[in-house]
């Protein structure tokens, strides 16, 4: 004969008919001791932010503190004690008609022209040699590796080498364009005077647009071949492809590539320094080296971090309106 077992279960006190389960018995108890899972990120995230403050954010604070103090090299020891001048350094950086205002203008406006040649000279280059080396041919590996080589060299050794080249009596450049092929009447000067800037905007370029190549070259995978073959059926030729399909395609990888280039080559400091030294020609005294010049060869630190501090705040503003501007366009597009 069977016999049956009772079960029991555990009802709350009062609550409904028929033994049922209230629905709070059914939730999974809070873990204690454990951090959530929304958590999780910021905690992994914590690491690179303490980084990031003590890298980048400490020495911006202190360079910010520094614009407003008289700090020359009197008080270099002791930067704490120097003595307050409010916007004083700043008023004598923006005094276009006192030498230090008129300088930092000229040497603003280089390095505008400048930055605006070299960015656009590395995008057309790069997206050529990219778009050229879509297609597979016989080498093709070989090419795309040599083409990354100035990219991967250091920065010292590649531009020590330019130096090298720009010399008057024995550099390459004189020697094929002088000696070689007869397009100037007589050795040219290339590392003074007004020929310094064609020099360190061919060595921006040629340092540059391997990053432009390898980013477009990425972005191309992602196009489809449809299009190319659907393009070719209805008679479009290479260039009406490239107008029509590459370079709408390609837009929001330009966007991002053409801002990350801009502001790499408007505060670069390794280049131009490394081709003159701390005292570099007028044609080609760039920003970041004139704001060098007046920090350690003046010893006026704190105009130097004023300098340093407006040429921030004029990064911070065009990265803005780039911004902007580039988002507003990609929602009139998407509608």
């Amino acid at each position: 004969m069977a016999t049956t077992v009772p079960v029991k279960t555990d009802a709350p006190e009062g609550g409904g008919t028929g033994g049922g389960t209230s629905p709070g018995a059914a939730r999974t108890p809070h873990r204690t001791g454990r951090p959530r899972r929304v958590s999780l990120p910021y905690l992994l995230l914590l690491p690179a932010l303490l980084l990031e403050l003590l890298v980048h954010l400490v020495p911006m604070v202190t360079g910010v503190v520094m614009s407003f103090k008289e700090l020359t090299q009197f008080y270099i020891r002791d930067w704490g004690t120097a003595p307050w001048s409010g916007l004083d350094n700043y008023d004598l950086a923006v005094d276009f008609n006192a030498p230090v205002g008129e300088a930092l203008l000229r040497s603003f406006v280089t390095t505008c022209v400048f930055t605006v040649l070299s960015v656009a000279l590395c995008w057309l280059v790069g997206t050529a040699a990219a778009i050229c080396m879509q297609d597979a041919f016989r080498g093709r590996g070989l090419l795309r590796a040599l083409f990354l080589v100035p990219y991967a060299l250091p920065v010292y050794a590649a531009v020590i080498t330019w130096v090298f080249m720009f010399q008057h009596d024995n550099g390459l450049v004189n020697h094929v364009l002088h000696d070689q092929l007869g397009v100037t009447d007589q050795p040219s000067f290339w590392l003074i005077g007004d020929n310094s800037f064609y020099a360190l905007l061919t060595v921006s370029v040629w340092k540059g647009w391997p990053f432009a190549f390898l980013i477009v070259m990425a972005g191309l995978q992602n196009i489809p071949k449809e299009l190319y073959e659907a393009a070719a059926l209805d008679g479009a030729g290479t260039w009406q492809q490239i107008r029509r399909i590459t370079l709408p395609s390609l837009r929001p990888v330009n966007q991002v590539l053409i801002l990350v280039l801009f502001l790499w080559t408007f505060n670069d400091f390794n280049t131009p320094y490394v081709m003159f030294g701390r005292a570099a020609p007028e044609a080609a005294d760039l920003i970041s080296v004139h704001i060098y010049q007046a920090s350690f060869v003046s010893w006026n630190f704190g105009t130097g971090s004023a300098m340093s501090v407006l040429l921030l705040l004029f990064l911070l503003v065009v990265t803005g309106v780039y911004l902007a501007l580039t988002s507003r366009g990609r929602k009139t597009a998407d509608v």
